[in-house]
């Protein structure tokens, strides 16, 4: 298996996600307020649906890219994969 070009871009939206859930963690335990923390917990929440959009985009177009030129039965297994990666959207 190849490492998609997007895994970087992927790792650093993930680790920012994660820091900044900490962040959250620290927030809850010193007591601050709940606007303070849903409006951080929906940033979080839109850092890790960000990343995996790009995670599917990207396997989708490098299955299709694969798919295209194989014999048939590895292009019906790219669409299945496809069709399987899709319920993550």
């Amino acid at each position: 298996m190849t490492a998609h070009t997007s895994h970087p871009d992927i790792i650093k939206r993930l680790k920012r996600a994660d820091g900044h859930l900490k962040g959250i963690i620290t927030m809850l335990e010193e007591g601050r307020g709940c606007l303070d923390i849903a409006q951080q917990l929906q940033a979080v929440e839109s850092a890790v649906s960000k990343a995996k959009k790009i995670l599917v985009h990207d396997h989708i177009d490098h299955c299709l890219e694969i798919a295209v030129g194989t014999d048939p039965q590895q292009a019906q297994a790219s669409i299945n994969e496809f069709k399987e990666i899709t319920k993550y959207l």
